[in-house]
Parts: C-alpha cells; sequence; structure tokens
C-alpha cells in the first residue's frame, strides 16, 4: 500500500469518526447548553483522555511502534508475537492498578484538573462522581492503542481509524435514548454521557479481536504472577519501557499545559471550559485528518527504513510528509482564523446555545488556528525522531514548548481570557515544530527534496485568493440570522466549502504545481 493510499485510508475514516464527533457535540450543544455542570463532564472525561493520551497513543505506542516494527524487519513475525505476548502482560496489570488508583483518587484528580469548579458545589461533586464512572475507559483505550501499534505495522490501518466512530455513536445514542429517560425519573441527564463513554470504550477493543486474530497477533496474556516476571525480564519489553520514560515526559509536556488551562478556564467565566472544548473539537478537524493520518502512516515506515538503515528513503517519507502538511494545513489554518463564526454558527448553534457562546467558541478557534501549522508538522517530525529509539530530544523540545505556553499565558490571559489560553497553545505548538525541524535539518536526517522555495509560494499565492473569498463570504450571509433555518444555512456552508476547496486547488493548478506528485511520491 503507498503512503498517500494509507494516509487517504485513515484520513476518510477519520473524517467519518470526526462527522460522528461532531453531531455527537452538536447534540450535546443542543440538549445540555453550556453550563457548570457541563464544564463538570468535560472535566471528568478529560482526565481519563489525559492518561490515554500520556500512556495509550502517547508514551506508549510511541515507544512500542518502532521497537515492534524493528523486531518484526530483523526477527520475523515469530519474534514480534514473543514481543507482543510480554508486552500486552506487562501494560495488562499496569492498567488493572492505574484504574484502581484513579477511581480511588478522582477528588484529588479533578482537583488537581479544575478546582475552580469549587464555587459551584454541585458542579465539583459531579465530576468526582463522573470521574470515578468514567476511569476505567482509559484501560480499554490503552489495549485499543496497543492492538492499533500492531495492526499499523501489519499497514492494517481501517480498523484502528475506524474505531473511534463506535464511542461517538454511543455518546449519541446516550442523548438520545438514556439523558430523556433520566430526565423523567429525576437523574441528572448528564450522567448519562458516563454510560456512552464506557460502551463506546468496550466495543473500541472488541472490534479489534478479529482484525488481530486474522494476523495472527491476538497477545497471549500472561495472568498469573510468573507470566508477569517472564514478561518483565524480555530485554524488549525493558527497552520499550526504558523508551517510554523520556517519551512520557515529552508527551506529559503538552498534557500538563492542557491541565493548566483546564485549571485557568475553571477559574474564568461560566463555560470557558466548554467554550475551549468546542473550538478543540473544531480543530481536531485538521489536526485529525492530516497530522494524526500522516503520524500513523509514517511512523512504522519510518522505523522499518532506519532499521534497514534506508537514510534516503526515510528522508523522502519525511519531505513528503511535511509537503503535503502545508499543502492542506496552510489554508485550514486560514479559514479558522477569518471563518470561524459560520462554522460554529453552523454546526453548535441551536437548542441551548446561543449567539454569546458562538462568538466566544469562534474566538477561541481563531487563537487554536494560529498554530495549527505546528500542531499537525509535530505528527510528522516527531515520528521522524521516534524511528531512530530517540525519545529524549522530542521530550526536551516539549518541555520547552510547555514553559514557552505558560509564558505566553502570563503575558495573554488577561487581556484575552480563554482565547489567550488557545493562542498560547498555538504558539507553544509553532516554537516545538521550528525546534524539531531544525533538529533533524543540522543532523542530515532529514534533507529536503529540490523545489521548496517554489512550492511556497504556490502555497502562498493560493490561500491569498482563498483568504479574500473567505472574507466575503463571512459578510455576505447572514449565518448567525439563519439560527432557525438548520438545513438552508448547512447547505449554504456545504456549498461555501466545496467552492473553498476549488477555488484553492484551481489557484494551486495555475500557479503551476502538479498535485499528481503527492500522489506518487
Amino acid at each position: 500500500m503507498s503512503l498517500f493510499k494509507a494516509a487517504s485510508t485513515v484520513s476518510a475514516l477519520t473524517l467519518a469518526s470526526r462527522i460522528t464527533g461532531l453531531a455527537r457535540d452538536v447534540l450535546f450543544a443542543a440538549f445540555f447548553g453550556v453550563s457548570a455542570l457541563t464544564d463538570a463532564f468535560y472535566v471528568a472525561f478529560r482526565i481519563p483522555n489525559m492518561f490515554r493520551r500520556i500512556f495509550g497513543e502517547g508514551a506508549f505506542s510511541q515507544a512500542f511502534v518502532p521497537v515492534l516494527a524493528a523486531t518484526r524487519t530483523e526477527g520475523g513475525d515469530e519474534g514480534a508475537r514473543r514481543l507482543v505476548d510480554h508486552v500486552a502482560t506487562v501494560l495488562l496489570w499496569t492498567l488493572v492498578l492505574l484504574c484502581i488508583v484513579g477511581v480511588v483518587g478522582a477528588p484529588l484528580l479533578v482537583w488537581a484538573l479544575a478546582s475552580g469548579l469549587r464555587k459551584d458545589p454541585a458542579a465539583y461533586d459531579a465530576a468526582v462522581v463522573m470521574t470515578r464512572y468514567m476511569f476505567p475507559y482509559i484501560g480499554f483505550m490503552s489495549l485499543v492503542a496497543l492492538a492499533g501499534g500492531i495492526l499499523n505495522t501489519w499497514k492494517k490501518f481501517a480498523v484502528p481509524a475506524a474505531s473511534p466512530v463506535l464511542l461517538n455513536v454511543m455518546l449519541i445514542a446516550s442523548i438520545v435514548l438514556v439523558a430523556p429517560w433520566f430526565q423523567r425519573h429525576g437523574i441528572e441527564p448528564i450522567y448519562s454521557q458516563c454510560i456512552g463513554v464506557m460502551l463506546g470504550g468496550v466495543l473500541q477493543l472488541a472490534i479489534q479481536v478479529p482484525a488481530l486474530r486474522r494476523i495472527g497477533m491476538w497477545p497471549r496474556f500472561g495472568l498469573a504472577w510468573s507470566g508477569l516476571r517472564e514478561s518483565w525480564s524480555d530485554p524488549a519489553t525493558r527497552k520499550i519501557l526504558g523508551l517510554m520514560l523520556p517519551a512520557l515526559l515529552g508527551v506529559s509536556g503538552a498534557q500538563i499545559s492542557l491541565l493548566i488551562n483546564t485549571q485557568i478556564a475553571s477559574y474564568l467565566a461560566a463555560g470557558s471550559v466548554s467554550w475551549l472544548n468546542n473550538a478543540d473539537r473544531l480543530m481536531e478537524f485538521p489536526t485529525a485528518l492530516l497530522g494524526v493520518a500522516l503520524g500513523v502512516v509514517l511512523m512504522p515506515q519510518l522505523a522499518a527504513a532506519r532499521a534497514s538503515q534506508d537514510e534516503e528513503r526515510y528522508s523522502g517519507m519525511l519531505d513528503w510528509g511535511l509537503r503535503l502538511v502545508v499543502l492542506l494545513a496552510v489554508p485550514s489554518s486560514v479559514a479558522l482564523l477569518l471563518f470561524g463564526v459560520p462554522l460554529v454558527a453552523t454546526l453548535f448553534h441551536y437548542g441551548a446555545f446561543t449567539d454569546a457562546d458562538v462568538r466566544q467558541v469562534a474566538i477561541a478557534l481563531a487563537g487554536y488556528g494560529t498554530g495549527l501549522l505546528g500542531i499537525v508538522a509535530i505528527k510528522v517530525l516527531a515520528p521522524g525522531f521516534y524511528a531512530s529509539h530517540d525519545m529524549k530530544t522530542p521530550m526536551k523540545i516539549a518541555l520547552a514548548a510547555l514553559a514557552v505556553t505558560q509564558l505566553c499565558n502570563i503575558a495573554l490571559v488577561p487581556y484575552l481570557r480563554h482565547a489567550g489560553l488557545a493562542l498560547s497553545i498555538g504558539i507553544g505548538a509553532l516554537v516545538n515544530a521550528g525546534v524539531l525541524l531544525a533538529i533533524l535539518l543540522r543532523r542530515g536526517r532529514y534533507r529536503p527534496r529540490p523545489g521548496w522555495g517554489v512550492f511556497l509560494l504556490q502555497v502562498i499565492v493560493a490561500t491569498i485568493v482563498l483568504g479574500a473569498f473567505l472574507l466575503w463570504s463571512n459578510q455576505a450571509f447572514p449565518w448567525m440570522q439563519w439560527r432557525t433555518q438548520a438545513w438552508l444555512r448547512a447547505g449554504a456552508m456545504a456549498g461555501m466549502l466545496a467552492a473553498c476547496a476549488a477555488i484553492y486547488f484551481l489557484s494551486l493548478a495555475l500557479t503551476g504545481l502538479k498535485l499528481r506528485q503527492f500522489v506518487t511520491r
């Protein structure tokens, strides 16, 4: 499977996930609105998600996938099978312990993440209860990350990319079916979301099982103490654990920044956490469709190229990934900066979601959009280090970017409030990506192919044309006044997005850029 075809497969399935995610958020905003209790849910859901991103999709995947790819290249499927069994055993035992600690320590976790919720005792108590209900979600999702790492190494991208759809489907079902039932029986409806989260986690893990069995890689878990001891003594397993520590610190930088930002937002106006969350959900469209898809596809391929010492292929894949990032992230960033209100209004401006909420989310979205290029580029640049089993360099850079983000918070939040938090994350991501790129260039691991100057000029010209069209369309239609005409607004938005794509790619073609190079390279 070519890189472009693999990335397209992941992007298409990720798009399905994000569409169902937006449907979920639209229903959530219409049913629950924005309140202290919605802030409590977002805080409670963010806690297991934060640990999942640190331990599961973060440090674990970054350490596991390169070692698995190298083990398969050097020792074949049998060697890879032994590694999978041992790693799965250690991971399972760790997750059981972590879930117990998380459920017991829920009050401390909520206080650490959003102590400002204490100004509303009911919301604070609700956040603690929901954290306890949802914390075991991290166990299911970390095992999903293990399965996804295995399947991606075998170039089976479809199932891992499609599984997040199940979480969104379960949350939608919980809003449509469970929340009204709770309401009729005097139970706070927001608790229905806990049921959706847990069912989503179970189903996401369940669909990995047949896919792993088909390639003969369903792990044999060592449930006895002797099995754990044997798995722990495996040198390859210990190598992964050794690589996880610096990766853990690196991934934790972004999550610590998120924790600090949530803590700050909990002291701002009520609804600030929800505004940021809605803006973040919109940001997930370009970051997931571009960055996550490219990272998923490139990581095992870069690791295999490094293991076989094919430096030309390694550098060529990085060059291809970075050009694709620039091609698609730059116009997406401009769209988020100039077209925020129409986007937010079309997606969320229903039911209990007010005009003021639309404006506040759009301001936060513009802050995130400033750093979109950096956020996406990190997904391509960081695997360039992980493929070489270099976890320390990205860790140091991530911690430096964390410091930059917090300095920006000090300067921006007093004036921009919650939007300052989003802008600080964007600035930190640009710094992070810039330093990663500079080090790869200095070490000679990445050697840019000819034509970058002309390529950047072509993208800039096409983006200026797109920006002019977005400014016009922002004022040409009454996006906020179409609140009661949902289908008209949705149809107009679909037409605008299609026109934006046509204008941008036609402008690129007129400058002489040949898009076929991204397919054939």
